[in-house]
């Protein structure tokens, strides 16, 4: 019996030692990177651990690949940097605005925003306007757009900033829209349709 738990706890220690010498090196995130950020080496660290093959992570030996590019969502310090977490596109792009969007949560959908979903901003007649024109039959004004950031709700009002991307030409309209409180966002389907 002293036999077979000698044995059973040599077998233990030597699958702890295959683990503890099957570590990969990684890029950690060390302080917060908003979105779109241009990541530095002060951003990054690195870490060497058991990596599950499931896991994706950016190696250590890439690190250099990833410095340069920007955050395509918010990176939090003690994470782990996965390859999609970075692009190397800027999420607003030549010839767009960016504009900042408070909505308040009937305003927009339930569905958690994310960085890079497409959006339809959409202008409602303004609460109290009567529909007696003809106007009032055609469609909605619509401008299509992209978020590129969503704040968290604030506390007590619920309101959510959301950074939209929108056509240079667009974005005053979308802006005066958000002003008088006549803009409602839309999340368009995945595949953009």
């Amino acid at each position: 019996m002293s036999l077979a738990l000698i044995t059973a706890g040599g077998a233990g220690v030597a699958g702890l030692l295959l683990q503890v010498g099957n570590r990969t090196d990684v890029v950690t995130v060390v302080r917060d990177v908003q979105v779109g950020q241009v990541l530095t080496g002060a951003d990054l660290g690195n870490a060497s651990i058991a990596l599950d093959p499931a896991v994706k992570a950016v190696r250590a030996n890439d690190l250099k690949s990833v410095v340069g590019k920007r955050a395509a969502v918010e990176l939090k310090p003690g994470s782990l940097l996965a390859p999609s977490q970075v692009t190397k596109d800027s999420l607003v792009k030549a010839g767009e605005q960016l504009v900042p969007i408070g909505l308040e949560p009937k305003q927009i959908p339930a569905t958690a925003l994310l960085p890079g979903q497409k959006v339809q901003l959409v202008h409602v007649p303004a609460q109290g306007a009567t529909g007696t024109d003809k106007a009032s039959d055609a469609a909605p004004e619509t401008i299509e757009g992209q978020v590129v950031k969503a704040s968290d709700a604030a506390p007590g009002t619920g309101i959510v900033v959301v950074d939209v991307a929108t056509s240079a030409s667009d974005g005053p309209r979308a802006a005066a829209w958000e002003a008088t409180d006549t803009l409602r966002l839309v999340l368009a389907a995945p595949d953009g349709r």
